[in-house]
């Protein structure tokens, strides 16, 4: 018996030594991630402005939120935004990836670091760099690069498609490379004694990467999807940087983020501003379900079977 609970006693020290070395990450996301959470969900219901009294007025904000003409015009662009931003990653990460990984490549290593700089590079860089090339002056590299093709330039930072586009190249750019070096990882699990016997039996670069590639790529591409759309409706620091002091002025590139932001810091709105929070934390769980529906039907192919 004694030697039951020796047994015992010492189990239950080890497990208690285990909880307190991971305790610290349970107190600080307690602490800075889930009482904000709650906290912010009581604020749905309630009337304040962050320093008076709250007062109780139960759906009052989530009616005012979607009645709102402004919130559905920056859900509308932040759908758009995000389709142009991060759909195309996609499909150009896989064949950038399936590129990277062709073995009589030269230099891959080097191509490889190239693809993946922008994700490291600091945003307010990107942003510098990009407010040049899309500014509203004529003699801008794009406006150039377009009037030497006969078109006219554009006033990207004020005009409705033109923040949009130079919006969606900046989240392209930045993030294509984050997509690739996952899809690369994918690629390189696969055996290569399939693209061997694929090559063997005659097909072609773009039958592989149908028939081979991408459904073998299907839980990498479930992910990405995943994490692209969560990215893309939670878009706030590429047009907020890109269009300066005129972010929260103008309606053109206004995302649901920044119209959560302008209710709750700059009109000191904070039961409206949370119960966008709830709305957005809705359609986000909404389009990444149906995103991933979609996306795990990759790679399957319907059979018939004779009786």
């Amino acid at each position: 018996m004694k030697v039951k609970r020796k047994y015992r006693s010492e189990e239950t020290k080890d497990k208690i030594s285990a909880y307190l070395y991971i305790s610290p990450f349970f107190i600080i996301f307690a602490i800075i991630g889930l009482y904000p959470a709650l906290f912010s969900l009581y604020l749905a219901f309630q009337k304040w402005n962050g320093l008076g009294e709250m007062t109780f007025v139960g759906l009052d904000n989530f009616i005012i939120v979607l009645n709102d003409p402004l919130f559905w015009k920056s859900l509308y662009n932040t759908i758009i935004m995000g389709l142009l931003g991060t759909a195309p990653q996609i499909i150009i990460g896989i064949i950038l990836a399936f590129i990277l990984n062709q073995t009589y490549l030269k230099f891959k290593n080097t191509f490889r670091a190239m693809v993946f700089l922008p994700y490291i590079t600091s945003m307010v860089a990107v942003a510098l760099v990009f407010g040049v090339f899309f500014s509203n002056n004529e003699t801008a590299l794009v406006n150039y690069i377009l009037q030497l093709f006969g078109m006219d330039s554009v006033a990207w930072r004020t005009s409705e498609w033109g923040a949009k586009i130079a919006i969606s190249i900046m989240v392209f750019w930045r993030w294509i490379g984050y997509n690739t070096i996952i899809y690369l990882a994918g690629l390189q699990s696969i055996p290569k004694e399939l693209y061997e016997a694929a090559k063997i039996d005659g097909a072609s670069i773009f039958q592989q990467l149908r028939f081979i590639t991408i459904p073998l790529l299907k839980p990498f591409i479930i992910l990405t999807v995943f994490f692209s759309t969560v990215g893309a409706l939670q878009l706030f620091t590429e047009p907020t940087v890109f269009l300066g002091v005129q972010a929260f002025s103008r309606t053109e590139a206004m995302t649901v983020v920044m119209y959560l932001y302008r209710d709750a810091f700059n009109l000191q709105s904070f039961g409206t501003g949370s119960a966008t929070a709830i709305i957005l934390l809705l359609i986000i769980v909404f389009f990444s379900a149906v995103n991933t529906y979609f996306t795990s039907g990759i790679g399957k192919r319907k059979r018939r079977y004779r009786a």
